[in-house]
């Protein structure tokens, strides 16, 4: 059914005043040191023309030959890649992962690229420096996790002893005598999965509360500047409403997992940001061993699907009421899907869950979005090896652009109409505007009350698995000398205007 929206440039509600760096990205760990990441789509996949498929008959143990590869570390000098990630402008970078919690910092080069005992991988100071000279280049604000692997505790102790800082001192002080201080951090990745994780075996969800406390505490008293952010849990905990069968991630996989309120423990100490994890299922690379737990790309524009983040963050927002009142929510991570994306994660078609996920989540709380990654994966904003921008760079660009921090109650999201109203970015009087239509056969009615610039974004020739995504109808690709191209709206009188199908449009009024 074809739906007609009203916009108006003045008399909104207000509900929030939103963090200026909401999306924000990581540089995984993994990317850092080099090591294991998901294996790329074939061109065909990502069209959509050429099925995927894994041999899953022996488990998803014999299966990851066929899903994964062993990267070099990122060039982070990379002049590319530097004069991509700096358009965004300043904004937090998040170098953590599952990886990270395995990490030995080898940061006086004495290893010679041994890795000790009770560790994955090491860090060492050349990489480490790459990061922190990224990180100024940028103009951004770092946060990460720290060690805290068997090599941390103990190899081969039990029952598992209590977590000692020795390695995190070496991180943190580092960090702060290069004069790129560590702002926030996290305990470790997704503790929820415990053995999983990295934690030594037999590590439960007592020893993390307990541990918690205690990098806490080490936290407050060497760095107090420094956020303590967590407990960084991935999977939705009670209930998500509609689908919510398929709201699991790569968590379901594991046997014993832990709770939030177990991870918090007895009596915790509040926390300065509330933090959990947010993936809309799992990808085609697990759908196999999780067929409940994976979308199909005819349902990625379906009122379910959208639904996911957005109910994500009311889920957890009376956890962060309880660990951290009146503080905000950051998403440390977040994709289209657990297990390195879908195959449709590098396309447009991505975008509408992008752009909808940060309208809905500003609705709901102050916060951070971590989108994963700048360019690892399929769901990153450049391509791994060529850094080419994807759909959701430009996406995200027009966003930071765009949408001022002020956000505005709009009427209720339905089928062709998810349409949220945020200040305008550069200050002035009037209301920037976004309007979704994910509907892929009615178009959309928009009633102005006055002029204003529109920017429609859409898939190029109207595939939603485009590749390239245009704006006004402009093929957004990088000019020569990797520039931007012109990005400029155009001028939409007062009055109604028809969104085609699948689009999403900024209007600012």
């Amino acid at each position: 059914m074809a739906q007609v929206v009203q916009l108006k440039n003045e008399g909104l509600n207000v509900i929030l005043e939103q963090n200026p760096f909401l999306l924000s990205y990581n540089v995984e760990m993994a990317e850092v040191t080099g090591g294991t990441f998901w294996k790329a789509y074939t061109p065909g996949q990502i069209a959509g023309t050429e099925p995927f498929e894994v041999d899953i008959s022996g488990g998803l143990t014999a299966a990851y030959k066929d899903l994964m590869q062993v990267y070099p570390p990122i060039d982070l000098y990379n002049e590319k890649l530097r004069k991509l990630a700096k358009n965004f402008g300043e904004l937090w970078v998040r170098v953590s992962g599952t990886w990270a919690t395995k990490t030995y910092y080898d940061l006086d080069d004495s290893m010679g690229g041994k890795v000790p005992e009770g560790y994955l991988n090491t860090l060492t100071r050349k990489q480490l420096t790459g990061v922190l000279d990224f990180v100024k280049a940028m103009g951004a604000h770092l946060m990460t996790s720290v060690s805290a692997c068997p090599g941390v505790y103990g190899v081969n102790e039990a029952p598992v002893p209590a977590w000692t800082p020795r390695e995190a001192e070496k991180l943190f002080k580092f960090c702060a005598d290069y004069g790129v201080p560590i702002e926030a951090s996290e305990f470790v990745n997704e503790p929820n999965m415990l053995a999983e994780t990295g934690f030594p075996q037999g590590y439960t969800a007592a020893d993390h509360a307990r541990d918690q406390k205690i990098f806490q505490k080490w936290l407050k008293e060497n760095y107090p500047d420094c956020l303590y952010i967590g407990p960084c849990t991935v999977g939705a905990e009670g209930s998500l409403g509609r689908k919510s069968e398929k709201s699991g991630g790569v968590e379901n996989l594991v046997g014993n997992t832990a709770s939030t309120h177990a991870l918090m423990g007895e009596d915790p100490a509040p926390l300065d940001v509330f933090v959990y994890h947010y993936y809309n299922g799992v990808s085609e690379r697990l759908g196999g061993v999780m067929p409940q737990a994976h979308w199909l790309a005819e349902e990625a524009n379906s009122e379910d699907y959208l639904a996911v983040a957005p109910d994500n963050a009311r889920t957890y927002a009376p956890f962060r009421d309880q660990y951290c009142p009146g503080g905000e929510m950051w998403v440390t991570e977040s994709g289209d899907a657990g297990g390195g994306g879908d195959t449709w994660a590098s396309t447009y078609l991505d975008v509408l869950r992008t752009l909808n996920e940060a309208g809905g989540f500003s609705q709901v709380s102050r916060g951070i979005i971590f989108h994963n990654t700048l360019a690892a994966s399929d769901y990153a904003y450049l391509d791994r090896v060529t850094h080419e921008p994807r759909p959701n760079y430009f996406a995200v660009l027009l966003w930071i652009r765009l949408m001022g921090t002020t956000v505005y109650e709009t009427e209720p999201v339905r089928m062709g109409a998810h349409v949220y109203a945020h200040s305008r970015k550069d200050g002035k009087e009037g209301v920037a505007y976004l309007v979704i239509n994910n509907s892929e056969t009615d178009t959309t009615t928009v009633e102005l009350p006055c002029d204003a610039q529109r920017y429609t974004l859409a898939g190029k020739d109207g595939n939603k698995r485009a590749t390239v995504m245009t704006l006004n109808g402009k093929d957004l690709v990088l000019k020569e000398g990797n520039e931007l191209p012109d990005m400029d709206p155009v001028l939409q009188p007062a009055g109604t205007v028809e969104l085609a199908p699948m689009t999403c449009t900024f209007f600012v009024l």
